[in-house]
């Protein structure tokens, strides 16, 4: 995005935000989740399906939500729509797309949809707990695949350990980041788990992929999250309060996880972060609440390196110093994170932001709001967007 990016999405707001119940519900698809979704954050927004002319749609890992959602919702005339996605780093991708979008002209109200059903009642004829994705990589991946290095778990596990092996990270350092997001999720009524955690309680739960335990890794969840966006000037006079854009960045690195590489030592993150809080015109000093993505305890601690929070390999330090936690300086994960709230990829650490921003997290809202860091983060650390949010037009 050219030097004037700031100004550019600046012309676009968040007005509207709708969350549908998460976690273990059966009985409905990922397409019902999505449209039950548009229609919190427009009704959110003082909004209808009429007001809508365009449409970014990301679907998860059951693939089910596409480009026919629009007639199943009865959208006409729209003017700007696609299916995008890359992974864990979509959300924040389509919010930074569909600003442009509305800066451009090219659309008036931009709805950016999230929608998953990967879960199956476990107690239904044929049902399995888990519907993940079909099929497997090809070419060189597919020898580690073939090996038995399925799933995201084993890539973050070896980055985890990389990243251990390098600086000294210990395990109780990356349960420090699951202690302190357990007890923002405590005040969290939408959280999934939401009984305290200790060190200890990290320390004894099973290895899922050595060396990260059952704790240090997300839950899968159903459900569906969706914002609106429309003009910075009509989102003044809507329902709620808007959440203005002050910057906002991507970068996909590629790594190819050989010899000599910086994988899961650097990430995306390192670029994304800055260009996004350069773009903003903030440091990470002016930042008064994170939300990052958090598939694992070591992608929050690595992102909170890259974006500078702290100096490379001192992430472990920092975050067992009780910082991220409520009362800490860098309050972080406020909602529980995937962690322990709710798994909706990069619309969980977005939906927080918004939350935040607005003055909307009751018991565990902070304080001070004024300036609020999100993350996305998707593949094996393969790509990551980056947005910095206010309540206060950017000056």
């Amino acid at each position: 995005m050219t030097d004037n990016g700031a100004e550019i999405l600046g012309r676009a707001a968040i007005a509207g935000l709708g969350i549908t119940d998460t976690g273990k519900v059966y009985g409905r698809s990922a397409p019902d989740f999505a449209a039950d979704a548009i229609r919190r954050a427009l009704a959110d927004a003082g909004l209808t399906l009429g007001d809508v002319d365009g449409l970014l749609i990301n679907n998860g890992v059951s693939g089910d939500v596409d480009f026919r959602l629009a007639n199943e919702l009865g959208l006409r005339d729209l003017r700007f729509m696609s299916m995008q996605n890359v992974a864990g780093a979509t959300a924040i991708a389509s919010t930074q797309h569909a600003a442009m979008a509305i800066a451009t002209g090219l659309a008036s109200c931009v709805v950016v949809v999230h929608a998953d059903a990967p879960l199956t009642d476990p107690n239904a004829p044929s049902g399995s707990i888990y519907r993940g994705r079909r099929g497997g990589p090809t070419g060189f991946p597919a020898v580690a695949y073939a090996g038995g290095a399925r799933g995201a778990t084993g890539g973050y596990a070896l980055a985890a350990r990389r990243h251990m092996d390098t600086y000294g990270t210990t395990s109780e350092q990356f349960g420090a980041i699951a202690v302190a997001q357990r007890q923002w999720a405590t005040m969290n009524p939408r959280a999934r788990f939401r009984e305290p955690i200790t060190i200890e309680d990290h320390q004894h739960s099973r290895y899922v992929a050595e060396p990260l335990h059952l704790l240090d890794c997300c839950m899968v969840s159903n459900g569906g999250i969706a914002v609106v966006l429309t003009t910075a000037d009509r989102a003044r006079d809507l329902a709620k309060p808007p959440v203005y854009i002050w910057g906002a960045a991507q970068t996909h690195p590629g790594y190819q996880r050989t010899r000599g590489s910086e994988f899961g030592l650097v990430t995306g993150a390192a670029r994304s972060g800055p260009a996004a809080m350069a773009m903003a015109g903030i440091k990470t000093g002016d930042v008064d609440v994170c939300e990052l993505y958090d598939c694992y305890t070591y992608t929050a601690l690595v992102t909170l390196e890259d974006y500078g929070f702290c100096a490379k390999g001192e992430g472990g330090a920092f975050v067992e110093s009780g910082v991220l936690a409520p009362g800490g300086a860098l309050p972080t994960n406020t909602g529980g994170g995937q962690l322990s709230s709710y798994y909706l990829w990069g619309m969980t650490p977005l939906s927080e932001a918004v939350i935040q921003a607005r003055g909307e997290g009751g018991e565990r809202q902070v304080a001070k709001h004024d300036v609020v860091l999100a993350s996305g983060n998707g593949g094996l650390l393969d790509y990551h967007s980056t947005c910095v949010l206010s309540p206060e037009v950017r000056s």
